[in-house]
């Protein structure tokens, strides 16, 4: 086992979101449970959520209609099976989180009154469970307290997972490099849920930990990994040129909020019958066209017409950071422009979040369980999160003691941190110029030639002490070049992909 300090756990934790947790806390019923997590324990694309967890529970709702609507939003691409486990587990799913601590809005905020239920982008009913415009941020509070109480799980912050272990062709857990040193932990099972990968991009909604670690790891072993072109661009997050943009959730266009060029028309009626509340890829479509269009910087969301008082109500947080900019939703039209905001691919599972590596499960967004095909109906990440973290935690008890005869794998190598940021921007050029929301043929060729070229700018950069900046960026590399391969071999428009040479 060489130098390293080691330790033998039940199940290993890649990760501290939903999935993670979800996964852990189940998994803690099964035996011990360590968490690594790069960062602070709730810094994870699931604090930012901000819509909801879409499940049908309202009396006019069924799983029927909830599993047509996001098999219509895959665009002929989900795993039927996949779906329809994900959409007849979520009332239970929302019933688990309510036991774990999660609060939840009710009608007329009376606690004795159903659930208040939202509604977003191709949902053909109103199912969508939320706490005002911060659902995520109260979910991870509540788990997070949860796995904090739970004696059977360790949680680990600031902890860069940096290899997976593997033995006789399984996972049997993972090197990190923890503020101590480094460790070499083995388990039984392994869970990626690191997340997604959006600092390949410019401009993207997810937090700064999103760099395609997961994918990377996966990759390193041989795990298959499927459908990264699929990359979902969030409509409206907000534009300001002094400002960090930040979304505005989907829900807003749920309660009646109408999208507007600088001219004030509302040119989503050119574009699908669902106007606003079409599904995310045909949004996105539709403002980058009309950017292009009239050659100006963005578009506007308008909630001038809605009452000031449910604004209030329903969208605090979003309300609070408008205002940070002088811009009043009740007065003000919103200016938006699409980002990055989920990857749809991923690592490939099964039902129980198996990986096509024996003892190596995932979940969340770096998974790709079948769930969401060419495109992701709005708030079914965070449900899928949990429906298949707790899954695979119920399949993982089965896995038997690892092997200690652990193969001999190199371990990715950190270079200087300058070198790595002339990396990461490039690389974030070529992906935002080439492989966003519309693509060419020519532009994917270009986009693949300079991550071939970076790649190997980094690996004969000189090697530097260990930098989690670094490997970050290495690990960007590896996700962004499964999304580029992914996009030139899809020769068919469909979703999420939209190359302009095949119209």
């Amino acid at each position: 086992m060489g130098s390293a300090m080691d330790e033998r756990v039940d199940f290993l934790v890649i990760g501290s979101g939903i999935a993670g947790l979800s996964y852990a806390l189940e998994a803690a019923t099964h035996g011990t449970v360590a968490v690594f997590t790069k960062a602070e324990f709730a810094e994870s694309n699931t604090t930012y959520a901000q819509g909801g967890i879409a499940a049908a529970v309202g009396e006019a709702d069924s799983w029927e209609l909830h599993e047509h609507d996001t098999l219509v939003a895959g665009a002929g691409l989900c795993d039927p099976n996949a779906v329809r486990h994900l959409v007849r587990s979520a009332p239970d799913a929302i019933e688990w989180l309510m036991e774990t601590g999660a609060r939840f809005d009710r009608e007329n905020g009376d606690p004795d009154n159903p659930l208040a239920l939202g509604r977003e982008g191709g949902h053909s009913r109103h199912r969508i469970v939320h706490h005002a415009d911060k659902t995520g941020w109260e979910i991870e509070r509540a788990v997070t307290n949860a796995a904090r109480a739970n004696p059977r799980i360790t949680v680990y912050e600031h902890a860069f997972v940096t290899s997976l272990l593997t033995a006789q062709g399984r996972c049997v857990g993972a090197r990190v490099m923890l503020p101590i040193g480094e460790r070499k932990v083995l388990a039984r099972a392994t869970l990626l849920a690191a997340g997604g990968c959006g600092m390949m991009y410019t401009h993207s909604t997810n937090p700064r930990v999103a760099t395609g670690d997961g994918i990377a790891l996966a990759d390193a072993i041989g795990a298959t990994i499927a459908n990264m072109e699929f990359m979902q661009f969030h409509p409206t997050t907000f534009y300001h040129p002094q400002m960090r943009g930040f979304l505005i959730s989907e829900a807003v266009r749920g309660a009646g909020a109408t999208l507007r060029n600088h001219l004030g028309t509302r040119f989503m009626y050119d574009c699908d019958p669902r106007l606003e509340l079409a599904p995310r890829d045909v949004v996105a479509r539709a403002i980058d066209a009309e950017i292009k269009r009239l050659n100006t910087w963005c578009v506007y969301l308008d909630t001038t017409h809605l009452p000031p008082e449910r604004l209030a109500e329903e969208f605090p947080t979003i309300g609070a950071k408008l205002a940070e900019a002088g811009i009043a939703m009740h007065k003000h039209w919103i200016p938006v422009v699409p980002a990055q905001h989920y990857s749809c691919g991923g690592v490939v599972t099964d039902l129980d979040g198996r990986t096509s590596v024996p003892g190596l499960y995932a979940a969340g967004e770096v998974a790709s369980t079948g769930v969401h095909g060419a495109n992701r109906l709005a708030s079914n990440s965070l449900l899928e999160a949990m429906v298949f973290g707790r899954s695979a935690a119920d399949a993982g008890a089965h896995e038997p003691a690892p092997s200690e005869d652990v193969d001999d794998r190199p371990v990715p190598h950190s270079i200087p941190e300058n070198d790595a940021i002339a990396i990461r921007r490039q690389l974030q050029k070529l992906m935002t110029d080439h492989v966003s929301i519309v693509r060419t043929d020519a532009g994917l060729k270009q986009a693949k030639k300079g991550i071939e070229k970076l790649i190997k700018s980094y690996d004969a950069a000189p090697v530097a002490p260990f930098s989690v900046y670094a490997l970050e960026t290495r690990n960007l590399l590896v996700a962004a070049r499964h999304v580029v391969e992914g996009a030139a071999a899809r020769r068919v428009n469909v979703g999420l992909h939209y190359n302009e040479d095949l119209t």
